[in-house]
């Protein structure tokens, strides 16, 4: 297959990259910048520009089967500053990406949306495709608009989509330095000798998902003959953010300082998925385990600062 990947340089884009080519399909990549961890693969054809210059955009969709949308202009944290940007620049230039994939005949959009935010507090744990979603931050409401806009897409013209909706994906070419990634962030504060500072009381709990296991979800959903599906990705089970500092303990060996600031507002204080849909559709579950994905990633972290 010819396939697009949308954001395909950055952390989870990148690993996607990997998988589409390790099964023989040819890649094309458009991002805004060049992948920050490694050169340029020979085998993918690279088209730069921003997710708003329609043009480019068109371009780089010419003889594409399947398109896989990564992008996001906005974080969850910062999302909420200008919602009208964050609904210009995403939800705006998805449409017109829809639009152009159904003048183009493409065949599927494979969208990465957002296992936790759009659902908001959930009331029950662990939390299905189907539960009621009451995003608390413009980054989850974005999402949310661009899901159903997809299934408009495929109800008036046909064009198939898949959404997958994440827990928190962690491991190797995460950026330590970035503001989101609790695992990497926190490694790579260890390795330079700061403080890991902590929202809150610490007691909040997420769901944790290798990035390994999270590409070969999004690549069987991709693959998947249905006109329209979501599926949850995450691991099925919760941790809290103090357990997570444990478990890096234990892998890295080291002592941690650990600051306690302010709760956000954006976050809420439980949520983990329930993936039984992609166990029993996709004959998918998760194989890296906390403690393994935790020391693939210290291990980057490590060479990384060498």
């Amino acid at each position: 297959m010819n396939t697009l990947v949308l954001g395909g340089n950055g952390f989870i884009g990148s690993h996607l990259v990997d998988k589409l080519l390790a099964e023989g399909n040819t890649v094309r990549v458009f991002d805004k910048y060049k992948e920050y961890f490694r050169k340029p693969i020979q085998e993918v054809e690279y088209c730069f520009g921003d997710f708003g210059n329609r043009g480019l955009v068109s371009d780089a969709l010419s003889d594409i089967d399947f398109v896989f949308h990564l992008i996001s202009t906005t974080l969850p944290k910062t999302s909420n500053d200008d919602p009208v940007f964050d609904v210009q620049s995403n939800v705006i230039e998805s449409l017109f990406l829809m639009e152009k994939c159904v003048a183009c005949r493409v065949k599927k959009i494979i969208f990465i949306s957002s296992g936790g935010t759009i659902y908001g507090e959930p009331k029950i744990l662990p939390v299905i495709e189907d539960a009621p979603k009451i995003p608390v931050c413009s980054y989850g409401i974005t999402k949310l608009v661009i899901e159903k806009y997809l299934f408009l897409f495929n109800h008036l013209y046909g064009l198939k989509s898949a959404i997958i909706r994440p827990s928190n994906p962690y491991g190797p070419r995460q950026n330590p330095k970035n503001i989101q990634g609790v695992v990497p962030v926190f490694l790579g504060k260890i390795k330079d000798g700061e403080p890991i500072e902590i929202w809150g009381d610490g007691e909040i709990i997420r769901d944790y998902l290798y990035i390994d296991d999270l590409v070969d979800g999004i690549y069987k959903a991709a693959f998947l003959d249905t006109p329209y599906a979501i599926f949850n990705l995450g691991s099925g089970v919760g941790h809290s953010i103090n357990e997570i500092v444990r478990m890096i303990h234990k892998v890295v060996g080291r002592e941690i300082q650990v600051t306690y600031t302010k709760k956000r507002s954006l976050d809420v204080p439980k949520i983990y998925l329930d993936i039984s849909k992609a166990r029993e559709d996709l004959s998918w579950e998760p194989v890296t385990s906390l403690d393994d994905g935790i020391k693939k990633t210290w291990d980057f972290i490590e060479r990384l600062h060498t």
